[in-house]
């Protein structure tokens, strides 16, 4: 059994995917949005990547969480900690739907995941992978506190920005 902790925040509560989640995460993986995340996807690929998030709580033993309307359970995107096999150093990474975006969803669900990434695993530092062209990715990370330094070559996703977030200590 893999154990995906519950954090609530003042509107979200971050929680493990569930089925009933598939067709929000999936229309948002098939849509134009998903283009600067290596997208769009097919429903068959989005059902990989959902069952990929889910297994990688049990691989990392952390992960990313369904963000949902704290008080409707809604689906608002995906937000947690993420470092597949290929990538630099664990990441914070977020993705919200089309409908929760422009509303601090996803900048309130990062900062719960820092907070978890810090406080409860231990991690003195994170990153956050970003397109230069997700303009508003790039926003977020400055919101967060995060500076630009260096870049990544993925050999599927190109050239990415590497955002290191603030230290632990410097959040103090």
């Amino acid at each position: 059994m893999i154990d995906i902790p519950v954090i609530e925040t003042a509107r979200l509560r971050l929680r493990a995917p569930e089925a009933r989640d598939f067709e929000a995460y999936a229309a948002f993986r098939a849509s134009d949005r998903a283009r600067l995340l290596g997208g769009p996807y097919t429903r068959g690929q989005a059902f990989d990547q959902i069952c990929s998030i889910i297994g990688h709580w049990h691989m990392r033993g952390f992960g990313r969480w369904m963000v949902a309307d704290r008080v409707t359970d809604a689906p608002l995107g995906i937000v947690g900690l993420f470092y597949p096999e290929d990538w630099p150093e664990p990441e914070i990474a977020w993705s919200v739907f089309e409908d929760a975006e422009g509303q601090g969803i996803a900048e309130e669900a990062a900062r719960a995941a820092r907070a978890h990434a810090y406080d409860t695993l231990g991690w003195t530092t994170a990153i956050s992978l970003i397109d230069p062209a997700n303009t508003r990715s790039v926003a977020l990370a400055q919101r967060l506190g995060c500076k630009d330094g260096e870049t990544f070559e993925h050999a599927a996703l190109g050239t990415l920005h590497i955002w290191r977030h603030p230290s632990p200590e410097a959040l103090s």
